[in-house]
């Protein structure tokens, strides 16, 4: 038998899994609306966290969001969402944004260090050289460089 995760741990994937931009909608969404768990809007007005981030901005239909969320607030029935609910999901929306972030961040810096190593390499490679062993040296540059482009392509 294989193993179930929590509600909080499918939750979590789930927001994982919604663009950027929806993200922080529902986050802008949640913050502007009544919102509510087991349905998509209710008679007084509630909307569920898809439906806020809808009215912000975030056009994304996500069905397995929307099940980790009932799932996660053990929906019987329409209701408001609790304080608690609410808190969990903004700490998780909130976190989420960041790691995205973050990852953006890394990923430029990387291409950035990459850019810096190709131009110093086109460089090394414009100069001449006359000795034996400074054409050695260069090889095995060149060859612990490619080494690691293969390591960081995994």
């Amino acid at each position: 038998m294989g193993h179930r995760s929590s509600p909080i741990e499918d939750l979590r994937r789930a927001i994982d899994c919604l663009p950027l931009a929806t993200r922080r909608a529902m986050l802008e969404g949640i913050r502007t609306n009544d919102i509510i768990v087991g349905a998509y809007t209710d008679r007084a007005g509630g909307v569920c966290p898809m439906l806020a981030a809808h009215r912000c901005g975030g056009r994304t239909s996500f069905v397995s969001f929307a099940r980790a969320w009932d799932r996660f607030t053990a929906a019987k029935r329409p209701r408001q969402a609790t304080e608690r609910e609410l808190r969990v999901l903004v700490a998780h929306l909130e976190a989420s944004i960041r790691d995205e972030e973050r990852a953006s961040d890394l990923a430029r810096a990387i291409a950035d260090h990459r850019g810096l190593l190709g131009r110093a390499r086109a460089r090394r490679w414009t100069r001449p050289s006359t000795r034996l062993d400074d054409h050695e040296i260069a090889v095995q540059l060149l060859e612990a460089e490619r080494a690691e482009e293969e390591l960081v392509r995994g």
